[in-house]
């Protein structure tokens, strides 16, 4: 473990810092589960979703952080009976490269989310990424500077990257569901994530990421097609068109429910895992 590493966790609001355990070492501790320091992916062969020990009593640990529950299983949410439709936005965007779709991003008035924007923000980072980090939408920072999470909840997600050694356009793409900002910050409803699917579809078409991770329910939604509660979602494996996806909090979210920051770095540990796996396969 690097003062670095400590210095970004704590800064997540995850000190003591965590470390995942095998189930094997699950099975024969009989203490309850609490965090402690994460061991590097290269050691874990192979690797796992894994359980943690609690320490004594006698150390400090933070009162406000719950303790992490154990693994569920991978399999996906049941689907929806009721599909979310898919809107195509005017004209075909199957061959469209990277320049003439973000062209077209920024002048679509495909819903009404266009009539109060500033401007769309398409996405950001590494365009042969093998991760893609989905969010909602854009907020007002966003609308001003035309780039996703470059706000508060932006500078939390940098902060979680960079505890799964994961920097912002090194080997990492940011989109959102929705590419103009809703008024007021509401949540995008069904009709303008429909509306606004195709151009993420093709960003990932363009990106062809190893593991996409949705961040908050509207972006698992856009991504699966069907209703999502992210507390069902979390630590489960689901795909979207044979790409894994992992479903954790919105960094936004997070900011409002400080205690839930010990569950969104689980997910973290878990999606790391599974790209060791994907990366271990190919």
């Amino acid at each position: 473990m690097t003062p670095r590493r400590d210095s970004i966790l704590r800064e997540m609001g995850l000190a003591p810092l965590w470390r995942l355990r095998s189930r094997e070492v699950q099975a024969a501790d009989e203490q309850p589960a609490e965090p402690v320091a994460v061991e590097p992916l290269a050691a874990q062969a192979p690797v796992v979703v894994a359980t943690v020990r609690r320490e004594p009593e006698s150390r400090s640990v933070p009162r406000n952080l719950p303790t992490p529950p154990l693994p569920r299983s991978e399999s996906a949410v049941p689907h929806s009976p009721e599909p979310l439709p898919r809107v195509q936005p005017a004209g075909d965007l199957g061959n469209l490269g990277w320049d003439d779709l973000e062209t077209r991003i920024r002048g679509c008035e495909g819903c009404v989310l266009c009539k109060r924007r500033k401007q769309a923000v398409p996405g950001v980072g590494d365009r042969e990424a093998d991760w893609l980090f989905v969010g909602e939408g854009p907020g007002a920072e966003e609308d001003e500077r035309g780039e996703p999470f470059v706000g508060q909840a932006g500078r939390l997600l940098d902060t979680m990257l960079a505890a799964i050694d994961l920097r912002r356009g090194d080997d990492v793409y940011i989109a959102n569901a929705v590419k103009c900002r809703p008024p007021n910050n509401r949540t995008p409803d069904a009709a303008e994530l429909a509306a606004c699917f195709p151009y993420l579809q093709r960003q990932i078409e363009l990106v062809r990421p190893r593991l996409i991770v949705a961040l908050g329910r509207p972006a698992a939604q856009a991504l699966l097609n069907e209703e999502v509660r992210i507390a069902a979602s979390r630590g489960k494996l689901f795909s979207y068109k044979g790409i894994p996806v992992v479903i954790t909090y919105h960094p936004a979210y997070l900011l409002r429910n400080l205690a839930d920051k010990a569950k969104a770095w689980e997910d973290l540990c878990f999606a790391r895992a599974r790209m060791a796996e994907l990366r271990n396969a190919s």
